[in-house]
């Protein structure tokens, strides 16, 4: 049983840098378009972590890692500036469209 933990472990390390490579690369291109990008991680319970994106010009975005560990290394490798908390100044760089506001609308009303 300890030789079949030690295998395992290596191989969930590189499988979790994988992943965390793909998402940084995923994040890079999202602070490209959107000169350049700050982040939050979300703990979703055993869905994973959810990494919310804010551009420079107030366009967001979300994408979900595995385990908050792999989203850790993601932002890491980015190099983006991730914030504890979605609030204040952070969030007031969201620039929201009709769409958002009549989704959000629709949400409140039980559309």
């Amino acid at each position: 049983m300890a030789e079949t933990q030690t295998v395992e472990a290596p191989a969930r390390a590189t499988k979790d840098e994988r992943r965390a490579a793909k998402l940084a690369k995923r994040i890079g291109a999202f602070a490209t378009a959107h000169g350049g990008a700050e982040g939050q991680l979300a703990y979703i319970g055993e869905h994973g972590t959810r990494i919310v994106l804010v551009g420079e010009d107030g366009g967001w975005g979300d994408l979900v890692a595995d385990t908050y560990e792999v989203a850790q290394k993601a932002v890491e490798k980015a190099g983006i500036t991730v914030h504890e908390d979605f609030d204040g100044e952070f969030a007031a760089k969201v620039e929201t469209g009709p769409y958002e506001w009549k989704r959000m609308a629709g949400i409140q009303i039980g559309g």
